[in-house]
């Protein structure tokens, strides 16, 4: 009978995987769409936003069921409430993806071909890298990877501050106001998954550092 319980926690980690990688690629889709100028790319990542709110919500209501109908011992209560966390992280960074199509829609409409005057491209990067590396960390239970996760984020902090200054202060930048704006909008979004990709390795490191 144990081992059908465990069979159940596996499921629930699968969708939490699953859950992230997708997340993911609706981030790194929404990004290559706006620096591409290619309306169909941007929206790909937004169909994936109801794939990642229905993975959310099965992973809510199995997580639950668990709880109601087994009796956890503590390493699974810590694997349910990391899963509940990480999952909520998760659907949180899908709502950045989605928020930077549509500032990256609203920029194309005004300008067809995209100038990559801010460091959007490289903050993309890396940000997709750090969450790559927050799924991996829960799937190797890799307490070392998590931690160099949570300190790659003072990276993507220091371009989103540079973009800010060159946004709000370069008077040379061939770009209107709403663009700008648009763009620092964009910037933060992508600052705000890194930060979520944070919050997903110090949920692995405890899980991992269990009494």
């Amino acid at each position: 009978m144990r081992r059908y319980f465990h069979e159940e926690l596996q499921d629930l980690r699968n969708k939490l995987i699953l859950l992230g990688e997708k997340t993911n690629e609706a981030a790194r889709m929404a990004v290559d769409g706006y620096l591409q100028g290619d309306i169909e790319i941007i929206e790909k990542a937004n169909q994936l936003d109801d794939q990642i709110d229905e993975l959310e919500c099965q992973i809510t209501h199995d997580s639950m069921r668990y709880v109601t109908l087994r009796g956890p011992v503590s390493s699974d209560v810590r694997l349910i409430f990391v899963a509940l966390k990480a999952s909520r992280d998760f659907e949180r960074a899908a709502d950045e993806a989605h928020s930077i199509t549509k500032k990256a829609r609203k920029i194309l409409t005004r300008d067809s071909q995209i100038k990559e005057t801010a460091s959007i491209a490289e903050m993309s990067e890396l940000t997709n890298l750090m969450m790559k590396d927050a799924i991996s960390c829960f799937v190797e239970e890799d307490i070392d990877l998590a931690r160099e996760v949570i300190e790659r984020d003072k990276q993507i902090d220091q371009l989103n501050q540079q973009n800010y200054k060159l946004l709000t202060s370069d008077k040379k930048l061939n770009l209107c106001i709403q663009t700008r704006f648009d763009t620092l909008l964009i910037s933060k979004s992508i600052e705000r998954i890194a930060d979520h990709s944070k919050n997903i390795a110090e949920e692995v490191i405890f899980l991992l550092q269990q009494d």
